[in-house]
């Protein structure tokens, strides 16, 4: 039987982070950070903290959700009369008037996306914690999945944004963001750097593990 290729940390390599250069790793994991011969910037084996920064900021993430779906996202204000809109009265309202297209455009960037994120996120933190060896090559790509949809889930404050600036050239009516648009764009942003901070080579740790004990 053929013996197994020799992988990055044995042979001392290591990823850039910014340009994905392929560097010598830093002989001391403990001491000084290497640096990137092409793009400068510092070369890690694995990023400092990276567990306990993501676990900080999904449950931050978690606890932003709530507020996010039940305050209002935006207020209309037309002829002095004031209607509030929460994610989920803006999906039923653009169904009601029969733009199925939008609600639909809407509900997976708002409600579907963001959910399954932070579902993806906690998922791969708990395999790396109990040093799951399931398919790491499938949470890989999960990783990669989130990292890549991650951020339309910002279309529906794009949509207010936009709202914002037309509506309120016209006297009749005005369009407010609320308090719910601010905390939802903080479970966007805060999402966007748990999936940066994960480090998705810790879900192959366990091999290299088990190959030392063998």
């Amino acid at each position: 039987m053929s013996a197994a290729p020799a992988t990055a940390m044995e042979r001392a390599l290591v990823a850039c982070h910014s340009c994905e250069l392929l560097c010598q790793a830093p002989r001391d994991p403990d001491g000084p950070r290497g640096i990137c011969p092409r793009c400068g910037a510092a070369v890690e084996q694995r990023k400092p903290n990276s567990l306990a920064r993501s676990w900080a900021l999904v449950l931050a993430a978690y606890i932003l959700y709530v507020p996010a779906n039940l305050l209002p996202v935006m207020t209309v204000v037309s002829f002095g009369k004031a209607e509030s809109d929460t994610i989920l009265s803006g999906v039923k309202a653009l169904i009601a008037s029969g733009d199925w297209p939008i609600a639909v455009l809407v509900f997976l960037a708002s409600i579907t996306i963001p959910v399954a994120k932070l579902l993806a996120l906690t998922f791969l933190l708990i395999s790396v914690h109990l040093k799951s060896r399931w398919d790491p090559k499938d949470r890989t790509r999960l990783y990669r999945m989130i990292e890549v949809i991650g951020r339309w889930s910002m279309i529906d404050i794009f949509m207010i944004s936009i709202l914002v600036a037309l509506i309120t050239l016209k006297n009749i009516a005005t369009v407010q963001a609320g308090i719910g648009a601010i905390c939802f764009a903080a479970v966007v942003i805060i999402t966007i750097f748990a999936a940066q901070s994960f480090d998705p080579r810790l879900i192959w740790d366990v091999l290299e593990e088990g190959k030392d004990n063998d």
